[in-house]
């Protein structure tokens, strides 16, 4: 069977699985033995993509079990539901999330996604991890300016060094397995070079963007979710705004355009520029972090560190 697609819902327990060739649907548990019964079953036709939807961590263990054996399609949720509203179906089950994601598959076409290596994802796991932490920092020191009593001080401190001590444990594992590959030591040589731009920056960009140095500059200023979106119809004009992307990365490029607006030659003027031309300081900011991104996609792809001008 030629261009036969799968379609499954993924959630915490179970797998709801479509056939598109012949409308076969089954369920499978959300394991290491439901990964084995899933690619018996895609090896029953031949399969050319198999299409899930992104779900926070219950995708997770389908990608490390079956991302080299099966050819996975990760698609937005939101773009899937869409999908289907599409086709005039309102219903919303696990069963026909399964056959709309199978039939998207298809009418689009979808190729499969290139499989990511174990190293890629220890790194995702790392980084969010990383995340939580950074988190848990920032409350804790909220509740310390409120807090009075020494026993609640005494504690909140105490959980703030343990805290403190995992981050940089965490920043040193990431930093060992991003060395311990001469591509992504490379990447990383190369990011941190651009004034502004930090070692957690850098590794940010490398783990959730692998994709870093081989797109054009409006699809990486697209994927990172800083290129502005025009909203027109007819005569009427309404201000453009920034939408989608990968959050993780662009929160991550905050900081460093900050720096560059005061530290950066190029950036600084640019900066100067827009507010000089009447743009508010946010427009003028976002602009600085998609000038960031697609400066390290361009560095990476010529495979060079950034230098002055003029220099």
């Amino acid at each position: 069977m030629m261009n036969d697609s799968i379609g499954i819902d993924i959630s915490k327990a179970t797998l709801d699985i479509h056939r598109l060739s012949d409308g076969k649907t089954t369920s499978f548990s959300n394991c290491g033995a439901g990964f084995k019964q899933l690619a018996k079953f895609c090896g029953e036709t031949d399969v050319i993509r198999v299409v899930y939807e992104a779900t926070g961590s219950y995708h997770k263990g389908l990608e490390r079990a079956l991302g080299g054996a099966l050819p996975l399609v990760k698609v937005n949720p939101l773009q899937a539901r869409r999908f289907a509203q599409a086709q005039g179906v309102r219903a919303k089950t696990d069963a026909v999330d399964a056959r709309m994601l199978a039939a998207m598959g298809t009418a689009f076409e979808f190729e499969p996604d290139k499989p990511a290596t174990k190293l890629q994802h220890d790194l995702k796991e790392l980084r969010a991890f990383r995340s939580g932490l950074v988190k848990d920092r920032t409350r804790i020191l909220a509740r310390l300016k409120t807090q009075t009593l020494p026993v609640t001080r005494r504690q909140s401190k105490a959980r703030l060094a343990q805290v403190e001590k995992q981050i940089t444990e965490i920043d040193a594992e990431i930093s060992g397995l991003i060395q311990s590959d001469e591509t992504l030591a490379q990447s990383m040589k190369i990011l941190c070079s651009i004034p502004g731009v930090g070692a957690v920056c850098a590794s940010t960009i490398l783990i959730e963007m692998p994709e870093i140095g081989t797109m054009g500059r409006r699809q990486v200023a697209s994927l990172t979710g800083v290129a502005p979106m025009a909203r027109e119809s007819g005569q009427w004009r309404g201000k453009s705004f920034i939408q989608g992307g990968r959050k993780v990365v662009r929160d991550a490029l905050y900081m460093p355009a900050i720096v560059a607006m005061r530290h950066n030659p190029d950036l600084k003027a640019k900066y100067q520029a827009m507010i000089a031309a009447g743009k508010p300081p946010k427009v003028a900011i976002t602009a600085l972090m998609r000038k960031l991104i697609e400066l390290a996609n361009i560095l990476i792809k010529e495979n060079r560190c950034w230098v002055k001008k003029g220099a």
